[in-house]
């Protein structure tokens, strides 16, 4: 389940590296943090793009995040979902990759200051010690508004994020 694992990694991201589940204020130049980990995902329906919140995402297992995305994506689709379901995300992720596309350049919605895209994932050859191997690769994107966000910060939620979509 690749939405649970991305959202997973998410949150041990935002662990690792809190600055990247904020807020940015233009009018104090600040930023806000927050605990909770609150992830917009971005949910393609017939009548364009909405952006359901799956709440407190480090601190559910497995199978709570599959029936929240579940219960958001259906509700998205339909148009039931109501107002408070669509508003206050700390940080937003784009699967794009489960329709197509491997790298893409996401756009952050303010006031978030990042956004993490995944694309499809592939069968790549690497080289590995000498021999060549065939690996699964998800090709990620983050993009971060580098008005409050590092680039040594961005790198560390990054690896975060690659060393928990690693593990089983």
């Amino acid at each position: 389940d690749y939405t649970v694992r991305l959202l997973r990694s998410i949150g041990a991201g935002c662990r690792a590296e809190p600055g990247l589940n904020a807020w940015f204020d233009g009018s104090t130049q600040g930023r806000r943090l927050f605990h909770h980990i609150q992830v917009g995902i971005a949910v393609d329906t017939p009548d364009g793009l909405l952006v359901p919140v799956i709440r407190d995402v480090g601190n559910r297992d497995a199978a709570a995040l599959r029936a929240e995305v579940n219960r958001l994506k259906a509700g998205a689709r339909d148009r039931t979902l109501p107002a408070t379901d669509l508003r206050d995300f700390t940080f937003m992720l784009s699967n794009f990759g489960v329709m197509a596309g491997r790298y893409a350049t996401p756009v952050v919605v303010p006031p978030s200051v990042a956004i993490l895209g995944a694309g499809r994932i592939s069968q790549d050859v690497v080289a590995v010690e000498g021999r060549i191997e065939a690996h699964r690769r998800i090709p990620l994107s983050l993009t971060f508004d580098h008005r409050c966000v590092t680039g040594g910060e961005a790198v560390r939620f990054l690896a975060a994020v690659i060393e928990d979509l690693q593990k089983p």
